[in-house]
């Protein structure tokens, strides 16, 4: 059984709403995983398409693996950089603005397949 790795760095879109795409997909054949992405109404699912379509390009060209025997065992977001901006407000005060970002960590793993006897 062999891990593949695919990582998303500094995204700019806060974890939260990044999380739900990453649920949906998480266990599910890749094949299945693109489809559901593809439908999906969210900002984040084109970031997402092309991190899973990068880490079965990593498993294919890296580890001559099937694409057929590919599942995602792992869907991590994780807090990013987080970018400080200010707004003006009352009385020549500044407002802090804290923009977030997210890390995406996609692991991908092959299914292992049953031998009749």
């Amino acid at each position: 059984m062999t891990l593949v790795n695919a990582e998303l760095n500094r995204y700019n879109q806060s974890p939260r709403k990044v999380r739900l795409l990453a649920e949906l997909i998480k266990g599910k054949k890749v094949d299945v995983a693109l489809a559901i992405l593809s439908v999906s109404a969210k900002r984040g699912s084109l970031p997402m398409i092309k991190l899973v379509r990068s880490a079965i390009a990593n498993a294919k060209n890296n580890f001559k693996l099937d694409q057929a025997d590919l599942y995602v065992k792992e869907a991590r977001v994780d807090g990013g950089v987080v970018m400080k901006r200010g707004r003006a407000r009352a009385f020549g005060r500044s407002f802090p603005i804290r923009r977030k970002t997210s890390k995406v960590k996609l692991v991908l793993d092959t299914l292992a397949r049953q031998v009749k006897k």
